[in-house]
């Protein structure tokens, strides 16, 4: 029987997380090629024969998205299979209508059963049901919660790998000096270096199975920190969605969104502190509907802002998580929060001074708003970013993103950090299920 040919749509993880669980090895498929979208200068690379096993002793190649209609062609493609997260179901079925009328003769949605890995040790899983939504806060209470108890935590992040996929195929990071090591992004140090500053060590890279068997050897628990609205890579113990009621309905039209929600355990409505209620009644609701049996928590993020009295009064420059600004489509995030709670005099417009990459970035997400993403993907996209602040007639720069940014980015002008955690408001909360579920 002649194999079936596939090629798998992706953004470097799900996709690669989904060959390494369905395809390596598998004699039956032809991965003839990987398609990559949604991040910076990702395509052009080679999945590497270290990571595709025997089948693929030349490796699999990497081809921008805009090629699927031509490698469709070629390779006379059975299976186009969809395997990256945050788009409106909109887009999924006109990414398969397009593979489809191209030749491809079906088009594929892996469920996450399949590609879940059993671990030795209790799994809690941190979802949610779009980008931006607050996971990343409630990760670190749920690891605080159990290095409290006792127990050691390894913390494994979706998978990042942006750089040489050879060198990623696990990492481990427990200090600073580690990001610098593995040559981190700043999206990639956004996500390690606030559980590093908490004493939590991460683990990410491309092949999970590998990376679950290193975590194993000295954790207690594994937590897993999803990215996007992806669903966990690992069977959970206790699943846990985050929705946003600053966008109510998107957790029943983005893939794989409602899919968390539907899984979930525990919902958590996060941001009650700054959403209308109308949004958060919504969410509630929605949640209600889809997911009648799971628990729901609702939860602030509190902002701090190291020195308000710099911004107040002042033209300033808000620095945005920028995942989160661009294919997670928030108008918003911490800093603006912090700029008009300090009473900043106004919020400038970044892109009449944006440079290079950045303003590459505007131009393909056009409704990004007078806010600046914190784009770091390479290192030219790390400068044009920094040339883009110093071009700003700003008088004081708001950092609203994850880490310190003034540790990567000379930043010439005053500015002040915003930092944010989740608060569970009410009872039962997170520490009680977690240890009554555990017996902690």
């Amino acid at each position: 029987m002649a194999k079936r040919k596939v090629i798998i749509m992706g953004a470097a993880g799900r996709d690669f997380h989904n060959f390494n669980t369905i395809y390596r090895d598998n004699e039956d498929y032809e991965v003839v090629a990987f398609t990559a979208t949604q991040i910076p200068d990702i395509e052009g690379r080679l999945y590497p024969p270290e990571l595709a096993g025997k089948l693929y002793p030349e490796g699999i190649p990497i081809h921008p998205e805009d090629d699927l209609p031509d490698l469709i062609d070629k390779f006379d493609v059975d299976d186009v299979v969809f395997s990256y997260s945050d788009v409106s179901y909109e887009y999924v079925m006109g990414a398969g209508a397009w593979a489809m009328s191209c030749g491809a003769k079906n088009f594929v949605l892996i469920g996450p059963e399949p590609t879940m890995i059993d671990s030795d040790v209790p799994v809690i899983a941190v979802c949610a049901t779009r980008t931006g939504c607050g996971k990343s806060q409630t990760t670190r209470r749920v690891a605080e919660i159990l290095t409290e108890a006792g127990k050691k935590v390894a913390v494994i992040r979706h998978p990042m790998p942006y750089g040489d996929l050879t060198k990623q195929i696990w990492q481990r990071f427990e200090t600073i000096e580690d990001l610098k090591k593995h040559e981190c992004t700043i999206e990639e140090m956004e996500e390690y270096e606030p559980h590093i500053e908490r004493g939590n060590i991460v683990y990410a890279g491309v092949d999970y199975g590998a990376i679950l068997r290193e975590a194993e050897k000295e954790a207690d628990f594994i937590l897993w920190d999803g990215g996007n609205n992806d669903t966990a890579f690992y069977t959970p113990d206790l699943y846990i969605t985050v929705v946003d009621p600053h966008r109510p309905g998107d957790e029943l039209t983005y893939y794989p969104g409602e899919l968390n929600l539907r899984l979930a355990d525990i919902v958590i409505i996060n941001k009650i502190d700054t959403a209308d209620l109308e949004g958060i009644l919504e969410v509630r609701q929605n949640t209600m509907d889809a997911n009648p049996c799971a628990m729901i928590m609702e939860a602030a993020s509190p902002i701090t802002v190291d020195d308000p009295d710099l911004i107040e009064g002042k033209r300033v420059l808000v620095i945005e998580d920028g995942p989160t600004l661009t294919h997670g489509g928030m108008k918003f995030g911490a800093g603006v929060m912090a700029a008009m709670r300090s009473g900043a005099a106004e919020m400038i417009d970044p892109r009449p001074f944006a440079v290079g990459t950045i303003a590459e970035t505007f131009e393909k997400y056009p409704e990004t708003g007078d806010l600046l993403p914190a784009m770091g993907y390479s290192p030219q996209q790390i400068k044009d970013l920094e040339a883009t602040i110093a071009a700003s007639d700003a008088e004081a720069v708001v950092i609203g993103t994850p880490i310190d940014l003034r540790r990567i980015v000379k930043i010439d002008k005053p500015c002040v950090r915003v930092q944010y955690d989740l608060q569970i408001i009410g009872k039962p909360n997170l520490e009680d299920i977690i240890k009554r579920e555990f017996e902690l």
